[in-house]
């Protein structure tokens, strides 16, 4: 059952997080974004997140085998470079450990992504950790029927 509704109790602080999410909406190429939200919902066992973004991901073509792939994506071929790169990323950063994100992961991702879109991807990245973190935190549930 859900705890709260946080867009309801806190509509500030809501609106503030949906600032970034359109940010990074208009700002991450859609395909890599779709992927970046999933990964990271996955590793926070966000369920309303990955209801919501592989749903949005089928919406806009994307195929059931590479969403399915998402969970193995080091051993999947189906991804390119700069997506692999960008789930290497998401993983570093939404497990962020003691020692934060390897220099390997982040040389591996500036190598195929410029400055300013590896900003916007961290900022992706970033967003999508605090929706989960609000989420999890509240208990949303996604919704039995779409």
């Amino acid at each position: 059952m859900q705890r709260m509704d946080a867009a309801e109790v806190a509509p500030e602080a809501y609106h503030a997080v949906l600032g970034l999410e359109k940010y990074v909406r208009a700002n991450v190429e859609h395909t890599v974004l779709e992927l970046v939200k999933i990964r990271a919902s996955m590793l926070n066992g966000c369920s309303f997140c990955v209801d919501m973004h592989t749903r949005d991901a089928l919406d806009s073509g994307e195929s059931t085998r590479r969403l399915f792939a998402v969970a193995a994506w080091r051993e999947a071929p189906f991804f390119t470079e700069r997506e692999r790169t960008a789930l290497a990323l998401t993983d570093a950063v939404t497990r962020l450990g003691e020692h934060g994100v390897p220099d390997d992961v982040w040389d591996a991702a500036a190598k195929v992504w410029s400055e300013r879109e590896l900003a916007d991807l961290v900022m992706a990245i970033a967003t999508i950790n605090v929706w989960n973190r609000i989420a999890v935190t509240t208990r949303k549930q996604p919704p039995l029927t779409v």
